[in-house]
């Protein structure tokens, strides 16, 4: 499988999103570029913690769950434990939401602005065991320009 530069894409998120004060258009193009730029996936986009509970906002993929209370499936219990959730196979994970039966892995991490947890990076997957520590990494890296830019 073809690996995902992970420097290159933070770079050209960085370029995308500097001194642009549009959350919602920042967003969206950074799941444009990572679905541009990540093979294998089926899904990858942004929940926002409104209300106390995460609300879908900008995605690239089929519709998907509009609210995920927190604690529950991988998103909510990204935010639970305030930790990336590296999901080997969804099926084996305790109370996953099938948004898309066709998702089989998974990763979410943390958003955080100003010290308090913003929202969750989403990335599904229809193969199993598609992400790797290496992804892990380099997608923190791009979590880090977002939340720079937010």
């Amino acid at each position: 499988m073809v690996k995902t530069n992970y420097i290159l894409t933070a770079q050209q998120l960085s370029a995308l999103v500097d001194g642009i004060p549009y959350e919602v258009s920042n967003l969206a193009n950074a799941s444009a570029l990572l679905w541009q730029e990540m093979p294998d996936i089926n899904w990858v986009g942004f929940y926002k913690m409104t209300g106390g509970k995460l609300v879908l906002g900008p995605f690239q993929g089929k519709p998907a769950c509009i609210e995920i209370p927190v604690g529950r499936g991988v998103c909510g219990t990204a935010v639970a434990e305030d930790a990336v959730q590296l999901v080997y196979d969804v099926h084996q994970f305790p109370g996953h939401i099938a948004c898309d039966c066709a998702s089989n892995s998974e990763i979410v991490l943390p958003i955080h602005v100003n010290g308090e947890i913003w929202g969750v990076l989403d990335i599904d997957s229809p193969t199993v065991g598609r992400f790797t520590e290496e992804d892990q990494a380099g997608l923190e890296q791009i979590v880090r320009v977002l939340e720079a830019a937010l």
